[in-house]
């Protein structure tokens, strides 16, 4: 059996003797070697933001299928998209072994199910149009990789985000992303440093993506939902930086219109 890098020993074996500032100052030290880690896996991240970004210009969707935090990752990254960029509900989906309980408490064994995770990506009617990316630290849990590998097996564009190497994930995938951020500071819990590589790597995918749709405007998230007075101001900013008119002139025009987009698009014609 493989060891898995993420189950090594931690390199601090006296975390419950150290002052709290060296137990800080320890976790802030691992962290810092997790965006080097992501740094080395660009070429397979870039690749895999041109796959997503073809597929959902022809109305394919993207899936998140995970497994306690590799799950909640996905929920939080999905759930973020519609407000943030406009984009319509249901072109992102996420889904975690145990289904939506899971997401607050955990679901004793939900991802030792190889067959679960197909027949959730089923409920929705999953096809060859869609891209699914299978997220697991430890590259095993069987929930996701026995998704993956049915995906494959239907020509369904699979992706796996791992922190381990040589693993079952990647096996059953088109496009492995392995980023190896090495053992956690407390042995095993892959909530810490592969947990933020995945959130890291994540929100590359997404926003990426949301770049190649469109959904940007120079730096600018022209398509976010006007769902509360920060966004609105927000909003209202970039109109009088965009068209160089007065805070009351962009008031007037996001009233008008609903969006940045939309007020710009009519001033633009």
């Amino acid at each position: 059996m493989t060891e898995h890098i993420t189950e090594r020993e931690s390199n601090y074996n006296d975390l419950d003797t150290m002052s709290v500032y060296d137990l800080l100052s320890a976790i802030n030290q691992e962290d810092k070697s997790v965006p080097m880690s992501v740094s080395k896996v660009l070429h397979r991240i870039e690749t895999v933001v041109i796959l997503i970004s073809e597929k959902m210009k022809q109305g394919g969707r993207l899936f998140y299928l995970g497994a306690g935090t590799s799950g909640r990752l996905g929920i939080v990254d999905a759930s973020e998209l519609p407000p943030t960029y406009g984009l319509e509900h249901g072109r992102v989906i996420a889904l975690i072994a145990g289904g939506d309980n899971a997401i607050r408490k955990a679901v004793e064994f939900a991802e030792d199910n190889p067959e679960q995770g197909w027949t959730d990506l089923q409920g929705f009617n999953v096809s060859e149009k869609d891209v699914v990316i299978g997220i697991a630290a430890s590259g095993s849990t069987p929930y996701v990789v026995g998704a993956m590998a049915k995906c494959k097996e239907n020509n369904i564009l699979c992706i796996g985000l791992t922190c381990n190497i040589n693993t079952e994930l990647a096996k059953n995938v088109h496009y492995p992303i392995e980023v190896i951020v090495g053992p956690e500071v407390v042995t095993g819990s892959t909530r810490m440093k592969a947990g933020t590589a995945q959130k890291l790597v994540l929100n590359m995918i997404s926003t990426s993506v949301m770049v190649q749709l469109g959904r940007v405007k120079g730096s600018k998230m022209i398509d976010m939902q006007l769902t509360n007075n920060k966004l609105i101001t927000r909003g209202t900013k970039m109109l009088m930086k965009e068209l160089n008119i007065t805070a009351i002139e962009a008031g007037e025009l996001l009233n008008k219109f609903g969006s940045v987009r939309k007020a710009l698009d009519s001033v633009q014609k």
